[in-house]
């Protein structure tokens, strides 16, 4: 993508070659979620209309001010934090802006005017916010401008505040209402100044969410709320074992159900029934006889995968992420040396809302509403299942019910094109069940890791050697990725530099490899992707030395941490008094650089003496760079922590013969409003440069909860998840 002034503003932007394969990678990589003209629609039929200014601000003239956000909204809160960046440089009354989704087609058409439409890898607002700032500064100066041509005054003589243009010398006024459609004439400036953040009113500010009242009161549509004139739904079954295919199947049962209309294979993989209603869909779909044929994948269980990861571990092959010095050497004239190995399950990203999308083919055209965290992927594989040029393509995209990464993949879309291709001309909406959305997820990888720790006499860590076996995403969701082989993103906190993360600890003699070990699961880009893994390894281990050595595990980490992660774990530490807990409780801390962000967490616990875990608070302490809306930033801290906890003590998908073997919430819990713990949130923007936020977080809450449950037991639990474990104190 093109981050010039020229491209950003809208001034002849140069031509962009845009391919499929652009967009995939696009999603793939970002994960870590569209008619040319200046009318959007919406999913049912509505049209904003005004005077666009710039691709990001349409004025109406009822002063009212609209937002066009092109990255996904899946309860994180970029929307309402890219309006306030945009409403900051524009000097409008916020009290009268709300938003709306430009399209991929749009987007398109245009030459991608509004950018990546991915949204994934905390990237919504560090990735984009040069650019829609820019968007908002350049419509502020048009608007100022078309008050003093009015006028006939020089432009510096007027002043803006809240959408209004003053006159300083003749006080006279005009609205930003009054102003659009001369300003939008206007040629839209280059490099338009923006403002210092140290000097910011809107954006900077812990402003109420714009998408919170149409929640609470229902108005709010998601994907699955699609509703329109002749629609139809569908259920779709796609072999249970991944890698599967349709042999044959008998509809007859499913064809003299009532309300059903049609029942179809689905590429090679799937049956769909499409009927009046989803229930009528669902139970006739129950009564579909389907012989399929489960291919290699289904004569794989659990024991054979944990087989393979543990071979990995001492294999002689292997990916070097990182290295420095030479650690056989360190271990060879060690005074201790400190060995463990962890293990990290499948997990699926169980959002609220189940896979869905709704599309509409013709000869001609072929439309889809879907809630998807990238509009992009989702237009090109909507071209691909309908074999229709892009340009005839569009993707609507929907408010999501939860994304978690999971809706970076457009594999629903596909599903829901071929099912359409055969029912022309009317909308078909396929909604999965939640059974089909647990076993057919692309689930957080699976992986296991032998550590190796080298001390010193004086109890300094001189060595660390890291191996991680399992399952790469690149090599499951985008080989052409790759480097050499290699998947980069699975050392995510673990290299030397980067802007995306790095190692916080400056170890002399240091080996971090990876055995590549797939399975016939598909992996997939979970909240945190590899982070969460990668952190809990390293933190636990890192605290199993201290204690090997003898040392506070503060201070340990203290005496070898980077610049920059030291300040977010100190004031995570100080702020939840580290070291003086109340009586039967216990501190545990953690830190890690990911997603471009600093994060540290101290939490603290108790358990009882029939080994129930409570975990009273967790402090967290996070320096983002910017913080463009703080409230926002703490209800992401406690969201990730409520679903990295949830990771933490319950989430584990199991394979039997090629099945995963949890198929709803009852067999794939999830944390209890009364498990929650009091979430603290320590910001400290530094103001130089843009991190993110809702996934660096979620690495911290699980290892500073183990390292806690280790102070309060003397147990080191290295296998998650928790639930069914013995926590009783030893």
């Amino acid at each position: 993508m093109n981050n010039s002034a020229d491209t950003v503003c809208g001034l002849e932007p140069a031509p962009i070659s845009i391919t499929r394969r652009m967009f995939l990678a696009d999603s793939g990589m970002a994960l870590g979620g569209l008619a040319l003209g200046l009318h959007l629609s919406d999913p049912a039929g509505a049209t904003s209309t005004g005077a666009e200014v710039t691709a990001w601000v349409m004025i109406q003239p009822d002063e009212k001010i609209i937002v066009r956000i092109a990255r996904s909204e899946m309860g994180q809160g970029t929307l309402t934090g890219l309006a306030q960046l945009v409403a900051e440089e524009l000097e409008c009354d916020w009290a009268k802006v709300s938003t709306e989704f430009p399209t991929a087609g749009q987007n398109l058409a245009r030459q991608r005017i509004w950018g990546s439409f991915g949204t994934g890898g905390s990237r919504g607002i560090r990735d984009s916010n040069l650019y829609v700032r820019q968007g908002g500064a350049a419509a502020r100066l048009m608007l100022v401008q078309a008050a003093a041509n009015k006028w006939k005054v020089p432009v510096e003589t007027c002043t803006v505040s809240k959408g209004v243009v003053t006159h300083k010398s003749s006080g006279r006024k005009l609205s930003y209402g009054q102003l659009a459609a001369d300003a939008s004439k206007l040629d839209i400036p280059k490099e338009p100044t923006l403002k210092d953040p140290k000097t910011w009113s809107i954006a900077g500010r812990p402003l109420k969410r714009l998408d919170t009242r149409d929640k609470v009161t229902g108005a709010l549509k998601y994907g699955i709320d699609i509703s329109m004139p002749g629609m139809l739904v569908a259920s779709i079954r796609d072999c249970p074992v991944m890698g599967g295919t349709v042999k044959k199947f008998d509809a007859a049962p499913a064809m003299a159900m009532k309300g059903v209309r049609h029942v179809v294979q689905v590429g090679d993989t799937g049956v769909a029934v499409v009927a009046d209603t989803f229930w009528q869909a669902k139970v006739a779909l129950d009564a579909v006889v389907v012989d399929w044929d489960f291919g290699p994948g289904g004569k794989v269980s659990q024991p054979q995968i944990d087989a393979m990861l543990t071979e990995g571990l001492t294999a002689s092959q292997a990916f070097v992420g990182n290295k420095s010095g030479d650690v056989d050497a360190a271990v060879a004239g060690a005074s201790k040396v400190v060995e463990a190995v962890y293990s990290y399950p499948f997990q699926n990203h169980a959002t609220m809302e189940p896979m869905n999308a709704t599309a509409r083919y013709t000869a001609d055209r072929c439309e889809v509403w879907a809630p998807t965290q990238n509009g992009e992927a989702a237009l090109a594989m909507t071209a691909e299942a309908s074999g229709l040029p892009i340009g005839q393509c569009e993707v609507y995209k929907m408010i999501l019910g939860g994304g978690f990464g999971r809706r970076g993949r457009s594999d629903y879309v596909r599903q829901a094109v071929l099912i359409a291709k055969q029912v022309p001309g009317i909308p078909i909406k396929l909604i999965w069940t939640r059974e089909e959305d647990m076993t057919h997820g692309s689930y957080h990888p699976i992986t296991q890791c032998k550590m190796t720790g080298v001390l010193d006499a004086s109890g300094n860590l001189t060595g660390l050697r890291m191996r991680v076996s399992g399952q790469s995403i690149l090599a499951g969701l985008s080989p052409q990725s790759l480097k050499d082989g290699m998947d980069p993103a699975v050392f995510q906190g673990l290299i030397a530099t980067g802007a995306e993360g790095f190692l916080g600890y400056e170890v002399p003699n240091l080996l971090i490899d990876h055995a590549m070990r797939n399975t016939h699961l598909t992996p997939g880009f979970w909240r945190g992707v590899n982070i969460n893994q990668n952190a809990i390894y390293l933190e636990c281990f890192i605290d199993e030395l201290a204690h090997a050595a003898g040392i506070d595990p503060l201070a340990f980490r203290m005496k070898m941490i980077k610049p920059g992660h030291g300040a977010v774990l100190e004031a995570a530490a100080k702020r939840a008094g580290y070291g003086k807990p109340p009586a039967g409780r216990f501190h545990g801390v953690a830190q890690v650089m990911a997603f471009g962000s600093y994060v540290a967490a101290c939490a603290e616990v108790s358990i009882d003496a029939g080994g129930k875990l409570k975990i009273h608070k967790i402090v967290a302490a996070t320096n983002p760079g910017h913080a463009v809306n703080p409230a926002q930033i703490e209800r992401q801290v406690a969201g990730s922590f409520a679903y990295g906890l949830t990771a933490m003590l319950y989430g584990a998908c199991t394979v039997k013969d090629g099945v995963v073997e949890q198929t709803n919430f009852d067999s794939y819990n999830v944390m209890r409003i009364d498990e929650m713990p009091e979430v603290e949130t320590v910001l400290m923007p530094s103001f130089n440069f843009w991190g993110g936020v809702g996934e660096p977080t979620i690495a911290v809450a699980a290892p500073a909860v183990l390292n806690a449950i280790f102070a309060a037991t003397g147990k080191r639990l290295r296998n998650l998840p928790l639930a069914g474990q013995d926590l009783r104190r030893t």
